[in-house]
């Protein structure tokens, strides 16, 4: 579902003279349907970058990015935009939403772009909304208003919203109580089952050796003069 080929990345400093820092290269990686893979490495390894590659929201300097049948380093912005709503979802840390949008059609958005009817997209949100013990109450308010935590678990329930092929999910666990985190945890391996294939980064030990099929090291993809 995922496969990624000699992959590299360089960025450039315009305001350092044009300087190009390569930062990944050689990266190969296989993610079957089913699979979650696990990205490990210290920090400013190039987890984050990966992710943001797979995503499309980094350019490539060489190599592929295969996701679903579609090659994400040369995909047309159109094609990104269908694989997002179809196919690849992605969980951030961070919630980014319109304002007065009430939680509720936020979670429930990535259904209602694929044509699935209100009624039954605002009930896939309810469930998750519930799941990840979100007040009813808030529901129908801007997630904006709401605390850090509660952002991000809305955000969780926006990602896991649709069935998607691939996911990948940045540090979902994190900050969350023990009660929510279970929650999430769960709602990965129900993912697995259904076959979904993810890419992961996971700072809780625990959480990663719970979920995760294998791990991924990418210091292997560091450029030897970068590392």
């Amino acid at each position: 579902m995922i496969r990624i080929e000699n992959l590299s990345k360089s960025f450039t400093l315009h305001n350092q003279g044009s300087a190009v820092i390569p930062v990944m290269e050689g990266a190969s990686l296989t993610v079957e349907a089913g699979e979650c893979i696990g990205l490990t490495g210290q920090s400013g390894a190039g987890k984050s970058t990966l992710m943001r590659m797979i995503y499309g929201n980094y350019l490539a300097a060489g190599g592929q990015i295969i996701v679903g049948g579609t090659d994400v380093t040369k995909a047309e912005p159109r094609q990104i935009i269908r694989l997002r709503r179809e196919t690849l979802g992605y969980v951030s840390q961070f919630l980014r939403v319109v304002p007065r949008v009430p939680a509720l059609d936020v979670v429930a958005e990535p259904l209602l772009q694929l044509g699935t009817p209100i009624e039954e997209a605002r009930a896939r949100a309810a469930d998750l909304l519930r799941r990840l013990n979100i007040p009813e109450r808030l529901w129908q308010l801007s997630p904006t208003t709401f605390s850090g935590g509660e952002q991000q678990r809305v955000n969780i329930a926006r990602g896991f919203a649709h069935a998607y092929p691939a996911l990948l999910l940045d540090e979902p666990t994190a900050s969350l109580d023990a009660a929510n985190r279970e929650v999430v945890l769960s709602l990965i391996a129900e993912a697995k089952a259904r076959g979904a294939a993810i890419v992961g980064i996971f700072h809780d030990e625990e959480a990663r050796a719970r979920v995760c099929t294998r791990l991924a090291d990418v210091t292997g993809f560091t450029p030897k003069a970068a590392a």
